[in-house]
């Protein structure tokens, strides 16, 4: 890691993270059959595909530093991380994937000391890209489509001012819960916004909305690169007992959490 700054680390991740996602929209727009892991939880070929590209780019970006991969793991490849390791979901949102819904994405991130540190969230299908760098406070979006076309213009994100009129909550389109419902009704919510993935994140951290509670299981790679984006934006990510969402937990297995932007974040119960 000594060779490189973090700023052209965080650019290699954009590069592995769009690659991945042309093979992962390319399977989209063909269609592919769905298996089941262990879990029951859904895994199709882009899935795998997505990871085998990002792996391929991070063995030579830093080979040195573990990865912790969704489908490596779900296969029994899990390393043994210690200060620093990249977390990776290769295609998050395989459920809207496969109902054709759109809003999955591609997700890598660099954990330094239990904390984000840098994270790329790609949706293959708007061609949106999302950036974050943390330690310098800065996160972007720009459109980088899967064709050949060229990226956009960086649009620097800065999560909002609470609004006076009541906050946007952004839920969870395929896991709602009773407890996020409950947790909800603490806040004056003006509205509310469905998607999948970890768009969610970035929809705090572009300032279009200002609270994402997850009062239900995920794990690290999850929520690790759009917490990146997130807190690079000026966001939070808390767990119960108000202290920042951590990353390095036994089987890599998150509690729930909360995010949002400047707002006071009421506390959650473990």
């Amino acid at each position: 890691m000594s060779s490189i700054s973090d700023s052209e680390l965080l650019e290699a991740l954009l590069g592995a993270a769009h690659a991945a996602g042309v093979a992962a929209h390319a399977l989209y727009r063909s269609g592919v059959a769905v298996e089941h892991k262990a879990d029951l939880s859904p895994v199709t070929e882009a899935d795998r595909a997505s990871e085998v590209i990002i792996l391929e780019h991070l063995s030579r970006l830093a080979p040195q530093i573990p990865v912790v991969a969704e489908e490596s793991v779900a296969e029994g490849r899990t390393p043994e991380v210690g200060e620093s390791f990249f977390l990776v979901d290769p295609l998050d949102g395989t459920k809207e994937f496969i109902h054709r819904r759109g809003d999955f994405t591609v997700n890598i991130a660099l954990i330094r000391g239990g904390r984000p540190a840098l994270g790329v969230v790609y949706a293959p299908v708007s061609g949106m890209l999302y950036a974050g760098d943390v330690a310098a406070a800065h996160a972007y979006r720009c459109l980088r489509r899967t064709d050949q076309s060229p990226s956009g213009p960086r649009e620097r994100l800065h999560v909002r001012p609470v609004p006076a009129d009541g906050l946007t909550a952004v839920v969870s389109r395929s896991h709602s819960t009773p407890e996020t419902e409950a947790y909800l009704h603490h806040y004056t919510v003006r509205h509310r916004v469905s998607v999948g993935s970890s768009l969610k994140f970035c929809l705090v951290a572009s300032g279009e909305a200002d609270l994402y509670p997850r009062l239900g299981p995920t794990m690290e790679w999850d929520t690790a690169a759009g917490h990146a984006v997130l807190a690079a934006s000026g966001g939070q990510v808390l767990a119960p007992g108000g202290e920042p969402l951590r990353y390095g937990k036994p089987q890599f297995r998150n509690s729930y959490f909360v995010a949002g932007g400047p707002l006071e974040l009421f506390p959650l119960s473990s």
